[in-house]
């Protein structure tokens, strides 16, 4: 099948102290976080100068696709900051493109982890009438070369410390609200933390490690609305009053070290572990490993040149969407949230 581009979407981050508040903004819009909880954050990025890596580990990555001799132009944009999407969308427009593969940086299924970006492109393609027509990838949580990356940069994390350790799984939090309605409703759903479990399964094994944890962090809403846990500080506290002197965290959920890995896990955790006199390592995200760019290049050929999928798990292939339709009827609908009177 013939396709003109790559597009590649992705969360987005600030590049400088003022751009963080209306970034937040923007990726809070319509979902009452209370302010808050926004100045908390806008803190944590100002704590590193107010720039989030994620755009430079994007462009990197887009670099290494490259690198491998892809042969289509591949366009970035954002959800949440410059490049926004819409822009890029429009720019492909321009450029002539008719047909494009979109790639999500996000391996798993779920309203914020798929569904919001089916929205993405929603939106763009609204925002650019006559747009190309985008064909988004599916999910990648297990894929061969998704766990054999993380398996061995939990190895390498556990080469750095010098007694027994506990590998500790982490993706981010949601509302369990939201979690029961990832998938399409006759799956029951819960297809978000059924799929991030699967993830660290497929690691453990990988691993040949029996014994770990699957646990969650950033959460960010209001204190009332449950939310997946156990939060990984709580956890880490929990094991040290089990007698764990040791643990490697691996960000399951992540493909690359957004600031919720380099604050909740490299400074937070980190330091609580630190001052438990525990001992501390993370794994690093796949984003910066050779097998990240060819997994992309093998998501592209499933449609480019009938590549097989390659999987680990007996999950449904999902997530492959046109134009931003639903994958499958009322998958990952947005929870509706009461409207205050």
């Amino acid at each position: 099948m013939s396709f003109d581009a790559l597009l590649w979407l992705s969360f987005g981050g600030p590049e400088g102290p003022e751009d963080v508040r209306p970034f937040l903004e923007n990726v809070v819009r319509g979902r009452g976080v209370p302010p808050e909880r926004l100045d908390e954050v806008e803190a944590h990025y100002q704590h590193f100068g107010g720039v989030s890596p994620i755009n430079r580990l994007n462009l990197d990555a887009i670099e290494a696709v490259k690198a491998r001799g892809f042969e289509l132009p591949i366009y970035f944009g954002n959800r949440n900051w410059h490049p926004m999407v819409e822009d890029t969308v429009a720019q492909m427009k321009a450029d002539g493109v008719q047909r494009a593969l979109v790639f999500p940086t996000s391996a798993y299924g779920g309203y914020s982890a798929c569904r919001q970006y089916d929205e993405d492109i929603v939106r763009a393609l609204q925002a650019v009438p006559g747009g190309p027509e985008l064909v988004k990838l599916r999910q990648f949580f297990d894929h061969p070369l998704f766990i054999g990356a993380f398996a061995d940069a939990v190895r390498a994390a556990a080469s750095s410390l010098t007694g027994s350790y506990r590998v500790v799984f982490t993706a981010h939090s949601v509302p369990v609200s939201a979690d029961k309605a990832a998938g399409p409703p006759a799956e029951g759903g819960y297809r978000y933390s059924r799929q991030v479990v699967e993830a660290s399964r497929l690691v453990a094994a990988e691993l040949g490690v029996t014994e770990y944890d699957v646990v969650w962090q950033s959460r960010s809403g209001p204190p009332q609305i449950p939310w997946l846990e156990p939060d990984v500080v709580d956890h880490i506290e929990a094991l040290h009053a089990k007698g764990v002197t040791g643990v490697v965290v691996c960000p399951i959920g992540f493909v690359s070290d957004h600031l919720e890995v380099v604050w909740d896990l490299d400074t937070e955790a980190r330091d609580r572990a630190a001052e438990l006199g525990m001992e501390f390592a993370r794994a690093a995200t796949p984003n910066s490993d050779p097998r990240f760019a060819e997994l992309v290049v093998e998501l592209v050929a499933e449609h480019t040149s009938g590549v097989p999928a390659r999987k680990l798990s007996e999950f449904v292939a999902a997530g492959c969407t046109v134009n931003g339709e639903p994958c499958a009827p009322l998958c990952c609908e947005p929870v509706k949230r009461p409207v205050r009177s």
